[in-house]
């Protein structure tokens, strides 16, 4: 059985660039339904903060115990400022750009009885000045980290994708990225793409044998010049694509509870696996890991090394 490579984890550098969010969780409990409208009252017992999007994956890469900066865009806001103070309280150094011009993305969950009632989000798309800073801080930090992840949520950050990616590969730093929509010659030079199965289906069609999904996701593969693609498949677990062939891990037996943010957990695991050394099919066994865990934890969530560690492949 495998070891966790503690040791090595410790000394992996991670730079996250992309949308941060602030997810916000109101918990409470439904007794009634409102006179005004049919719709449940809830009656909130207490709220919650937790890192979104870009940040999430930043704080699953510090519970692993790696070093990681993340570079964004939040606004001059409350929720900004909560985005700040829980990085720092999760051991993430942040370089964020504050955009006075934009207010910071947010997603709020109402929840009554462990259940997820509604969701409200706000976000707005940074502008040309912010994006300009965030350029200036990958360049300033990329040289001192061993990985890139570009976490995309098409919130906007990642609106110059292609001109990171070629910096990162001129400096000879692979970059990982978590892909949003169908286009995805925009991330054309990367060493992994990780699409979920529906976020693959929007990239190449849908797929009626195993076959047929090794070809399209090979030929994908070589004309985006990646090194892996990885799809990640819910209760069919996670195939990766490689120069060499195809692998297969199949989902592990947990209880689902929330798959929110488990595709942030998958990312960060394989990036901070790659960064302590380990090959591609290794990676995607502890990330494979990870993932079964934080599917049952409600809400974003993280694994942590010693959770993970209790989970050898």
């Amino acid at each position: 059985m495998n070891r966790f490579p503690s040791d090595k984890v410790a000394g992996a550098r991670i730079l996250v660039v992309g949308d941060v969010m602030l997810d916000r969780y109101w918990f409470g409990e439904v007794d009634r339904i409102s006179p005004e409208a049919p719709v449940p009252v809830v009656r909130v017992a207490r709220r919650e903060d937790r890192l979104g999007g870009a940040a999430n994956v930043a704080r699953n890469i510090a519970a692993l115990g790696a070093q990681v900066t993340l570079i964004g865009v939040i606004g001059d806001d409350e929720a900004g400022a909560s985005i700040q103070a829980l990085a720092g309280a999760d051991g993430v150094q942040a370089e964020l750009v504050r955009d006075p011009q934009r207010h910071t993305t947010l997603k709020m969950r109402v929840l009554g009885r462990q259940q997820q009632l509604l969701r409200v989000d706000f976000e707005e798309q940074p502008d040309a000045a912010a994006l300009d800073r965030v350029e200036s801080a990958f360049a300033r930090q990329l040289g001192r980290h061993d990985i890139v992840i570009l976490s995309d949520y098409a919130k906007g950050t990642l609106e110059r994708v292609g001109h990171l990616i070629s910096m990162a590969r001129a400096a000879g730093i692979p970059v990982l990225v978590d892909p949003k929509g169908d286009d995805y010659t925009r991330y054309r030079g990367a060493a992994l793409v990780t699409p979920n199965r529906s976020e693959m289906q929007q990239a190449v069609g849908r797929w009626t044998t195993e076959a047929q999904l090794t070809e399209r996701a090979q030929r994908l593969r070589g004309e985006l010049d990646l090194d892996a693609l990885l799809v990640t498949r819910s209760e069919q677990g996670m195939t990766l694509f490689t120069q060499e062939g195809r692998e297969h891990v199949d989902a592990q037996a947990h209880e689902v509870f929330d798959v929110s943010g488990a595709g942030d957990t998958v990312l960060a695991t394989l990036a901070v696996m790659r960064a302590a050394g380990l090959p591609w099919a290794d990676a995607m066994g502890w990330a494979n890991r990870a993932g079964g865990i934080v599917v049952g934890k409600l809400g974003t969530s993280v694994v942590t090394a010693a959770e993970l560690a209790g989970e050898t492949p």
